[in-house]
């Protein structure tokens, strides 16, 4: 532990001067505080061992005091006989329940008092989400700011492993009880692990494993490759499962949003989410679907979502020339930029280093360019703010695989049509090149005329639970220059998927089309062909980590 005179010289002058002068706290306090802080006597620590909603009032009360943290969990929660704290922060049995109901009633009143909505961002809590269906998955990442979620991977894991019931796992609500629904999600998920072995083996003569490379990663990477190929088959309605952290005003409108949803699967889920987070952060999920705020603002987002699709044109319009249900031609088309991106970037960039207006700055976008961009060494040295002052609008046609690749990047605004058959499907070249295609080819037809049907019958909401992911969706995005940069350098690496590399690599040509320039800049943008085995260079890495992880155990 630092002295005092030692905590003086290393956090300068303004160091809190009651620690300087002697400890803020006594032994005995001290013994309490100390579990949870990760110390008692320097301006910065963590908390720990605390529950989200004494995490939340413990800022919301902060916010409003010249009191430290410290001084206010102690003083004013700890020690507060009517705050409950040894029930929620010490662990209770059940007869101690009703305790816990009075506790959290006092953190309610004392985030009420001192809070506003921003306290909630402070307290969150780790969800897991189980036996969800893709379709479901997405609706839950859509929400882009304050959650974190983290998905089951295709690329890693089996899809066609049975449930305890000996049956495929994907969803089975009531509202999709149609016998030609279970035939078609059957005859999919029974290709796809048809071919895993067979495909598996065949990429492995391919590409045989080399002396420097581990059993562990050539195994690896020649399944992920199969994995890869097949994930196609793989229908929407395919169940997955998602770990989701959120700070509580993030799932408060998660779950408003979800319960207006127009799929029952995602209303149950609304509904699921505001139980279990009612148990770890009730203040914060209250409102969610209560009848004053939550469940207005939710039945108006439903009469919206109506009222446009009375509006919105719904005849198909696949490409020119082609028939429905044919392969795809992925596309991807700018189209909006601003034709003055350049002066807008140099601009911004000068503004915070000047005393002139940010309209009156004036200076060579190749001097200011070259003081930003010119020295950067690796994809992870972040560009810029300023490069957000230039922005496009992309329409995307791909398989829904790559759109669910790519839908994971928060930091833009984006939205897709309903997934469906009429652009056609994609079959990966790679199959083509095993000669395995013909078995893909007939399992995703045959999935589309049951599309077309159900569509027909359930809707066209319904409807998407059937189609596999080799299908086309369309989307937009719309996206600064600094998270295209983003984008675009991390999903061109050679060791990505080439459905979503494709994209990210034609992406990057558009802006570069019209801004050569600014888009010079990225050099880590991968433009190449990528690697025929993905995941292998990966995987060595991955080797190198475990082996000086090892080194250092020993």
């Amino acid at each position: 532990m630092l002295t005092t005179q030692a905590q003086a010289a290393r956090y300068g002058r303004g160091y809190d001067r009651q620690t300087v002068a002697g400890p803020e706290f006594n032994a005995a306090e001290s013994a309490v505080l100390a579990r949870y802080f990760t110390n008692l006597d320097r301006p910065v620590f963590a908390l720990r061992n605390l529950p989200e909603v004494v995490k939340g009032a413990l800022f919301s009360r902060y916010s409003r005091t010249e009191k430290s943290l410290r001084r206010v969990l102690l003083d004013e929660f700890i020690n507060e006989p009517d705050s409950g704290f040894e029930h929620l922060a010490g662990g209770a049995s059940e007869d101690d329940m009703v305790a816990v109901r009075r506790a959290e009633e006092f953190y309610e009143r004392v985030l009420v008092g001192y809070g506003d909505d921003s306290v909630a961002e402070l307290a969150g809590a780790h969800v897991a989400v189980e036996q969800v269906s893709m379709l479901a998955a997405k609706a839950l990442e859509d929400s882009r700011i304050g959650i974190s979620p983290l998905e089951k991977s295709t690329r890693y894991v089996r899809f066609d492993r049975p449930g305890p019931d000996g049956r495929y796992l994907y969803y089975r609500g009531e509202e999709l009880a149609e016998p030609l629904y279970e035939r078609s999600m059957d005859s999919l998920y029974e290709t796809y692990g048809r071919l895993i072995e067979p495909a598996t083996l065949a990429i492995r003569e391919r590409y045989p494993q080399e002396p420097v490379e581990s059993d562990r990663a050539w195994k690896s990477a020649t399944r992920a490759k199969a994995l890869d190929l097949l994930r196609g088959l793989l229908p929407a309605g395919a169940l997955t499962n998602l770990g989701v952290y959120g700070n509580g005003r993030a799932f408060e409108y998660l779950i408003t949003k979800l319960s207006a949803h127009e799929l029952a699967e995602c209303r149950r889920l609304a509904n699921d989410l505001h139980q279990e987070l009612s148990l770890v952060i009730p203040s914060f999920v209250r409102r969610a679907l209560d009848e004053k705020y939550g469940r207005p603002a939710s039945e108006r987002m439903a009469k919206i979502r109506q009222r446009l699709e009375l509006t919105a044109d719904q005849s198909p319009s696949p490409p020119a020339g082609k028939a429905r249900g044919e392969e795809l031609e992925p596309s991807v088309r700018l189209i909006e930029h601003d034709p003055d991106a350049e002066q807008k970037v140099a601009a911004a960039a000068l503004f915070p280093h000047s005393k002139r207006p940010l309209d009156q700055q004036a200076a060579d976008p190749q001097a200011v360019l070259d003081a930003l961009l010119t020295d950067r060494t690796n994809r992870r040295q972040r560009v810029p703010r300023a490069l957000e002052h230039a922005e496009y609008t992309f329409e995307i046609t791909a398989n829904f695989a790559a759109y669910r690749d790519l839908h994971r990047h928060r930091m833009l605004t984006q939205d897709r049509q309903l997934l469906g058959t009429d652009l056609g499907f994609q079959l990966p070249q790679g199959l083509m090149e095993l000669g395995m295609h013909d078995d893909f080819r007939r399992a995703v037809e045959e999935a589309a005329g049951a599309h077309q049907k159900l569509e027909r019958d359930l809707g066209a909401a319904l409807a998407q639970y059937a189609v596999p992911m080799a299908f086309g969706v369309r989307w937009y995005f719309r996206a600064n220059l600094r998270e295209i940069y983003h984008l675009c350098e991390l999903r061109t690496t050679p060791q990505g998927h080439p459905d979503y590399r494709w994209v990210a690599q034609e992406m990057f040509r558009r802006v570069s089309e019209v801004h050569p320039r600014l888009a010079s800049y990225a050099r880590f943008v991968d433009l190449g062909p990528g690697d025929e085995l993905e995941r292998r260079r990966a995987e060595r890495k991955l080797d190198e980590k475990l082996s000086a992880i090892d080194r250092r155990l020993r």
